[in-house]
């Protein structure tokens, strides 16, 4: 079973800094880290590959220095890394990213399971699993807590949803999104860890994956951030005089007025 799993890098801190000039988020001299949710999908991606054979392969578009989070990848179970790598993919919103991403599926080629985190904690949409799914034209099952069968072509999973889970049959090859529920991830292993820092990661660029240029970046992007700013927070108070009969009538009469109470 050969198994394609998505990894973006993000910020370790909450203090980051924005690009004034394209309000897009500056990622130098600040820790990265892989993306909390992408670790149960790097891990459900080995546990499969352990259950049926196959290899998994982690790719995700970024700066050189994703690199290193991919060499993590390789330290933890994967069997290499692809680093999707260029100037023309900087600025891509969600719709770009999982059209550059579906141009590398397509080149790795020979693929059962393409497996997502259910989003990242800097953007926070939970956009591109779906979307990348749509751009391949395959199947998709989101928020997946569970994988139990894989036979003949098929894939049998429970997914979350508001007052359970849900058992679902998809035909493979399929797109899926997991939540922490899944599993545990693994730490590195002293044989992985060696193995990673061996490894050879190559870096696919605009030209190797022969992308429409009209539809990666900037351009290709379908929405553009206007502004980005902290809200501002604005705390009012008042201290209530008198006795605390007064004082509740008082707030009563406040709160009534606001249409609270």
């Amino acid at each position: 079973m050969n198994i394609i799993v998505c990894l973006k890098q993000v910020p370790g801190t909450t203090d980051v800094k924005i690009d004034p000039e394209t309000n897009t988020l500056r990622r130098e001299g600040i820790e990265n880290v892989v993306n909390p949710f992408d670790t149960y999908a790097l891990e459900e991606g080995v546990r499969l590959r352990e259950r049926f054979g196959g290899r998994v392969t982690v790719i995700s578009m970024g700066p050189p220095q994703a690199e290193d989070m991919l060499r993590e990848a390789v330290s933890c179970g994967a069997d290499e890394a692809i680093l999707i790598s260029d100037r023309a993919f900087a600025g891509s919103d969600t719709l770009a990213t999982s059209y550059t991403l579906s141009c590398a599926v397509n080149k790795i080629g020979d693929y059962d399971l393409v497996i997502c985190g259910r989003q990242t904690i800097d953007g926070d949409t939970g956009q591109v699993g779906p979307e990348l799914s749509e751009v391949l034209g395959l199947p998709f099952v989101a928020y997946v807590s569970k994988i139990t069968e894989v036979a003949d072509g098929k894939m049998v999973l429970e997914r979350m949803v508001e007052d359970g889970h849900e058992v679902i049959e998809t035909p493979l090859p399929a797109v899926i999104t997991v939540v922490k529920e899944i599993n545990v991830p693994r730490l590195p292993s002293l044989r992985g860890i060696t193995k990673a820092k061996r490894a050879e990661i190559p870096v696919w660029t605009a030209a190797d994956l022969g992308v429409d240029e009209g539809r990666v970046g900037l351009t290709g992007s379908a929405t553009w951030v206007v502004e980005i700013f902290f809200p501002k927070r604005v705390h009012q108070g008042e201290m209530l005089e008198g006795d605390p009969d007064s004082q509740v009538d008082t707030l009563i009469e406040k709160l009534r007025e606001l249409k609270i109470a």
